[in-house]
């Protein structure tokens, strides 16, 4: 999911550009790897024969985590709620080395917006459990992202897009869990769905809409309250309140970080003014133009410090490259910039830049910011689309009080002109709460774990507290965006480890509740 719905935030190229840079790591994140495998589905029982009572060795998850998978296939519907016959590609992973077939359960992550070999090569809750409970996993891909794109002849690409949509989507994996089980006859196996942020909603979604077919479901760092129509109303201003707690020192950043960052928008404000201000701006900031304006500037230092959003999101307790090439407590690295009291406004300003670039320049190769860029990347633009026609999120207010960003509010008239502009669609804010429920729906289900972390912005849209025994929420200390999701990690915090084996009682139970049913 990107950082915010981009029909939300000011309409800049500045925004748009650097932004990018962040956001776009989440899409295209090891895109150097190997190539897959593509191979006929085949799976041995064998696989598994030492009991799942004993200990386990640690097994290695070193090297392209696609080779160990088949890279398959399947015939969808492009439109699953009418007449209409036409279909598309959709593409899905397959890795069965343990799986205990035919009646080991099936962990099937919901694909978001992104390549699914992204979150293949991410998902390390599901890889490390595999062994343990003989399961088969399945990694499928959303319609229209990755390799799963339809093709429609005739029809322009925005006219293309009228199928592409969250509900549409969880049809198809019903779809596939089906095709899965009667290809390979596990019939009876448990299917367990994962997923994180957008997937983490597709999850929590898929175990409401479809519970015949989804057993449980994990559901990490997913914002399914960030919706008009909740009750109580949705708080718009939380994730630019997280995104600054993250830079405190209750949160272990430098004191002096969050007072900064708001004294160099001022003093980029104060340098925009000016002509020969900008041209210090340009060489102080590091930009590849000179900003022609004060607002600009001004959009310009927006778009900075919209990458703490990322570093809040990224915040992980060891290197990462999923949100870019990150080390450990990302956030942290960057407040240690500004930690200082600055003796000049050029200093404050250097040491800005330096912050920033933890998240823009990690390579130290980017010579400038490239403010004026108009090239948004693939994934950001659909995801504008389901903005607008399914899930406008309500999440983009700032107070500069209470965070350190610019003042401004969601402006859901303005949004609503651009998505008729840009895409042809009727804004629908409601309809999200309406198809899913919001908090009756979340209220109404069983066997879901919602987990969140709060280091992570979309943490303030999330489920907190347990609404029964079977729909649990387990919150995360020190936690960024979905990371009880990723490979475990020695530096992990306690709190982490505690959520995933919280998360593995959960699943337990929601196996063996299953196969007692079948008895």
């Amino acid at each position: 999911m990107s950082s915010r719905q981009s029909s939300s935030k000011k309409s800049t190229k500045a925004i748009a550009a650097v932004l990018a840079t962040v956001a776009g790591a989440l899409v295209y994140v090891g895109s150097t790897a190997r190539p897959a495998v593509v191979v006929t589905e085949t799976f041995s029982g064998e696989t598994m024969s030492m009991s799942h009572k004993q200990k386990l060795p640690k097994e290695s998850f070193d090297g392209d985590l696609r080779l160990r998978c088949n890279e398959t296939y399947i015939t969808q519907t492009l439109d699953h709620f009418t007449a209409h016959f036409g279909t598309y590609e959709q593409r899905y992973f397959t890795c069965g080395e343990h799986w205990k077939s035919p009646h080991g359960p099936i962990f099937f992550y919901t694909g978001h917006e992104s390549d699914a070999e992204n979150f293949l090569k991410a998902t390390g809750l599901m890889w490390e459990n595999a062994a343990e409970f003989g399961a088969l996993l399945v990694f499928a891909e959303h319609r229209y992202f990755g390799k799963s794109f339809p093709k429609i002849a005739n029809a322009s690409y925005i006219e293309s897009l009228r199928f592409l949509s969250s509900e549409q989507a969880l049809a198809d994996y019903a779809v596939l869990i089906k095709h899965l089980k009667t290809t390979l006859h596990a019939e009876k196996s448990p299917v367990i769905s994962f997923g994180g942020s957008y997937a983490g909603m597709l999850a929590a979604w898929f175990r409401m809409k479809y519970p015949f077919v989804v057993d449980g479901a994990i559901s990490s760092s997913a914002p399914l309250l960030a919706f008009h129509g909740q009750d109580p109303p949705v708080d718009p201003e939380a994730f630019s309140r997280i995104t600054t707690f993250v830079g405190t020192a209750a949160a272990g950043s430098a004191a002096n970080c969050v007072p900064n960052i708001r004294k160099a928008q001022q003093v980029i404000s104060d340098w925009g003014a000016t002509a020969q201000g900008r041209e210090n701006l340009t060489t102080a900031l590091g930009l590849c133009t000179v900003p022609p304006s004060q607002e600009v500037a001004l959009e310009i230092a927006d778009s900075l410090v919209g990458t703490y959003t990322e570093l809040a999101e990224g915040n992980y307790p060891w290197p990462s490259d999923y949100f870019g090439d990150l080390p450990a407590f990302p956030y942290r690295a960057a407040c240690d910039h500004l930690k200082d009291e600055f003796e000049s406004d050029a200093a404050l300003l250097a040491g800005f830049r330096a912050s920033v670039g933890v998240a823009t320049n990690s390579s130290g190769k980017v010579t400038c910011v490239d403010w004026n860029s108009t090239s948004p990347i693939e994934s950001e633009n659909l995801w504008s689309y389901l903005a607008c026609s399914e899930l406008y999120m309500v999440i983009s207010d700032q107070d500069g009080v209470r965070d350190f960003f610019r003042p401004s509010k969601q402006n859901q008239t303005a949004d609503a002109e651009r998505c008729l502009a840009k895409w042809g669609v009727e804004l629908r804010p409601l309809w999200a709460n309406t198809v899913y429920g919001g908090w009756a729906g979340i209220r109404a289900a069983s066997n879901i774990v919602f987990s969140n972390g709060n280091f992570d912005p979309w943490g303030g849209y999330g489920v907190w507290e347990s609404q029964s025994d079977s729909v649990i929420a387990i919150p995360i200390d020190q936690g960024g965006h979905h990371l009880d999701l990723m490979f475990s990690n020695e530096a992990d915090p306690q709190s982490v480890r505690d959520a995933r084996e919280q998360e593995k009682h959960e699943i337990r139970k929601w196996i063996r509740n299953k196969h007692k049913a079948q008895h």
